[in-house]
């Protein structure tokens, strides 16, 4: 029984579901509420057992009022009648930058507790995005000593860092 009534509803969708929907585009310009009108109306079909069984002239006709009833009743909504649709959102929203701000001070302020050699080559390495050697070559000093200020500097940080209670010691 059910299974008649799977295929019965099969047969009807694929006899009708793209008339019904081009029919419900052609009446409201809106594909998306064309798709709900045509599931909706499906659904219909399917608590009405005695529509499937139809002849296939009068299951249409009954698919088509269905649909038509369903679209006029969206019109004469209260949803329908308040609504304005539109294209554009009125406002966008932005993200709230407050945590990122409050990291980029806590950071800034980490960076001025360093010595000027030790925060020179942080800023080359992490802010100015430059490899040990070409930062070696700007700050004119040795590559090891850039790696060892980049080791205490950024141990300094951590240190400053975790003293304002921003990371575990």
């Amino acid at each position: 029984m059910v299974d008649d009534r799977i295929e019965l509803l099969r047969v009807l969708h694929d006899e009708h579901a793209p008339a019904l929907w081009r029919y419900v585009v052609r009446l409201t310009r809106d594909t998306a509420f064309a798709d709900d009108v045509v599931q909706e109306t499906l659904l219909r079909a399917w608590r009405r057992p005695q529509v499937l069984d139809q002849s296939e002239t009068s299951a249409r006709a009954w698919l088509f009022t269905v649909a038509r009833n369903l679209v006029i009743d969206e019109w004469r909504s209260a949803r329908a009648q308040h609504e304005i649709p539109t294209d554009t959102l009125p406002e966008r929203e932005n993200p709230d930058r407050t945590d990122a701000v409050f990291d980029a001070w806590l950071v800034a302020d980490a960076l001025a507790g360093l010595s000027d050699d030790h925060r020179a080559v942080v800023i080359s390495a992490y802010y100015q995005g430059r490899s040990v050697a070409e930062t070696a070559e700007a700050l004119d000093i040795p590559s090891g000593t850039v790696k060892s200020r980049l080791h205490y500097a950024l141990r300094a940080m951590r240190l400053a860092l975790q003293e304002r209670g921003v990371t575990a010691p």
